[in-house]
């Protein structure tokens, strides 16, 4: 969830859903919500890990057709990128 879904119905639907909406409202709405700071860092580098790991053209494309080979490689870019 981002910015683009904030909307009442959506923010109750993931409440429904048993999740926690970690998005900040815009700078103008009428009643802003509450929302863990925190944890929304969390997210963010979450997906930056994600856009890194776009970086390999063979996770991106999904070259091997095996699962073991295709999280073998994945792991081998997850270390690759903790030793940068």
């Amino acid at each position: 969830m981002d910015r683009a879904y904030e909307d009442n119905q959506t923010r109750q639907l993931v409440l429904d859903l048993g999740m926690t909406p970690v998005v900040p409202p815009k700078s103008n709405p009428v009643e802003p919500w509450e929302y863990d700071r925190a944890l929304y860092k969390r997210r963010n580098e979450v997906e930056r890990l994600f856009r890194r790991l776009k970086g390999f053209r063979r996770i991106f494309s999904r070259f091997e057709k095996l699962d073991v080979m295709f999280l073998g490689f994945v792991h081998f870019t997850l270390i690759a990128d903790a030793l940068r």
